[in-house]
């Protein structure tokens, strides 16, 4: 089966910066629905567009084509005390762009004499990638994964309660500003 809109693609990568030093490399294959989901950086999704199992594509993205350039504007000094007591340099927090309400992750770069700095750029923000994939499985999406915009089951997004919509991806810490 070819890669096409609503398809479920399994696939190994290994990802470079511009110097082709490899900064990124799955464990186990990574699964996603194809077919503009925001499921995997754009010009990666159009690169494996009628590709097979078996194929390898490689893909070289300029910054803002991968994770966009890095933006001063993102990086704040917040009082210490709008944190859990526990924070550590590097823990991620979750927050609601107060503009247009999406949610908006933020690192913790730095703590020192009070102030805690976050970081909303993504880590690979500002950096040119070349994004190297073999594809190992292909197939059709079900309904409810098309529903929903993403693969559920084997590494997926399993649900096993009613879809709400309500997803919490991960380990982070939830804060507001």
């Amino acid at each position: 089966m070819k890669i096409s809109q609503d398809t479920v693609i399994s696939l190994n990568y290994s990802m470079f910066d511009e110097k082709n030093q490899l900064i990124d490399k799955n464990v186990d294959p990574i699964v996603y629905l194809h077919g503009g989901y925001d499921n995997i950086l754009p010009p990666v999704e159009a690169a494996l567009e009628g590709h097979v199992a078996g194929d390898t594509v490689k893909v070289t993205m300029t910054a803002e084509q991968a994770f966009g350039e890095h933006d001063q504007q993102l990086i704040r000094e917040e009082d210490v005390g709008l944190f859990p007591p526990d924070i550590e340099v590097g823990m991620m927090f979750e927050t609601h762009d107060p503009e247009t309400g999406y949610p908006m992750q933020f690192r913790i770069t730095q703590i020192d004499a009070g102030k805690v700095t976050v970081d909303g750029n993504h880590p690979l923000a500002g950096m040119g990638l070349v994004f190297e994939a073999t594809v190992l499985d292909v197939r059709a999406a079900t309904d409810e994964e098309i529903e929903h915009g993403h693969v559920h089951g084997a590494h997926g997004h399993d649900h096993g309660h009613d879809h709400g919509h309500d997803h919490d991806h991960g380990d982070d810490h939830d804060h507001e500003h």
